[in-house]
């Protein structure tokens, strides 16, 4: 395993899209970072300059504390598993595991020892003499992930190799790959567009949008303290609640005030809450809980509540938010108010 390390990179494309802009972030021995954003926003530009397959405008790459700048992919130790699963459809499960390998010069018993470990590991021990038409698409990512762990490199690469998947099964793959990872203790860059992805595999998680990196911290300091706007209604399902402080009665025209669905109390609070009256537009049964969509004004709000009282549509109601669980952001610059500034903003106007 390696550590990875950015210094102000920078991708500008010929026809001047810049698709990451002066990145810089470090990547610790044996971490799961993830990289999330949405479409366009850099974060696979970032993945392949890493793997060799983009070339960098500006800044370096270090792994392994080696710039790897003009180093070949081939020769920075590094295996990538992509979206498509890529195999070869006229060869066995073992013989895609192991072709990396013999095309290295790899020698047949060490080949067939590092298929069987990787195999094993995969839960695809009795599936290696099949083909990949025979295979589930589970199976099939396994077989991409098995392909990348033979090599036994000092990073795995991996660029969203779960959106093939249907749901139920990429809630299963991601936790075998973070269970197989934390075994192997090989230092993992995994890109995605899906937060929640992102939330439940990731040590730390870098936040891109436009190129630019928003965010990095542990899943819980990206839940709990957004640096910005984005951040804060990217991360999080549903979405952080943000509308203009006023909105909520608070005393204060020039920040938006954000809070989490969970945080909304039905009925009047303590003391110590921000209070407001809203009407109920749709609310989503969820067995253990319900999801209500608000609408203060003209401004839409999601709770997230227990399932009882049950609420309908149409009715008008009492809500609380603990002054605690309210982030203030600034209206001009969208970025949150550091902890402890809040001071009076938060009383309710008289």
């Amino acid at each position: 395993m390696a550590a990875i390390r950015f210094e102000a990179v920078t991708k500008v494309y010929s026809d001047g899209t810049r698709a990451v802009d002066s990145l810089s972030l470090a990547i610790g021995e044996g971490e799961f970072m993830v990289f999330v954003g949405p479409s366009g926003c850099g974060k696979t530009t970032a993945l392949r300059m890493v793997a060799g397959l983009e070339g960098i405008s500006d800044g370096a790459i270090y792994i392994g504390g080696r710039k790897v700048n003009d180093v070949t992919p081939k020769e920075r130790d590094v295996a990538m598993v992509f979206q498509n699963y890529a195999l070869y459809p006229h060869m066995t499960v073992a013989e895609n595991l192991g072709f990396g390998l013999k095309l290295r010069g790899e020698n047949k018993g060490e080949i067939a020892r590092r298929v069987r470990e990787a195999a094993a590991a995969l839960d695809l021990e009795d599936h290696l003499d099949r083909k990949p038409r025979a295979l589930s698409g589970g199976q099939r990512q396994r077989v991409a992930l098995g392909r990348a762990i033979v090599r036994e490199p000092s990073a795995f690469l991996m660029d969203e190799p779960l959106s093939n998947l249907d749901a139920a099964l990429r809630v299963q793959t991601r936790a075998e790959i973070l269970k197989l990872q934390k075994r192997l203790a090989t230092t993992t860059i995994y890109v995605t567009h899906d937060q929640v992805e992102a939330m439940t595999m990731g040590d730390r998680i870098a936040v891109m949008k436009k190129g630019t990196l928003q965010q990095i911290g542990t899943p819980e300091e990206l839940y709990t303290r957004p640096a910005n706007v984005f951040v804060a209604t990217f991360i999080g399902s549903p979405s952080m609640n943000v509308v203009p402080a006023p909105t909520l009665g608070i005393r204060d025209q020039e920040h938006l005030a954000g809070f989490r669905p969970e945080h909304v109390r039905l009925g009047a609070g303590d003391a110590d809450s921000v209070e407001f009256e809203a009407k109920v537009d749709v609310v989503e049964y969820l067995g253990d809980e319900q999801l209500v969509h608000l609408r203060l004004g003209d401004r839409p709000l999601v709770a997230k509540l227990p399932v009882e009282p049950r609420l309908h549509a149409g009715a008008t109601a009492a809500f609380g938010i603990p002054a605690g669980c309210i982030i203030l952001f600034g209206v001009d610059t969208g970025q949150a108010l550091r902890p402890g500034s809040r001071g009076s903003m938060l009383q309710p106007t008289s």
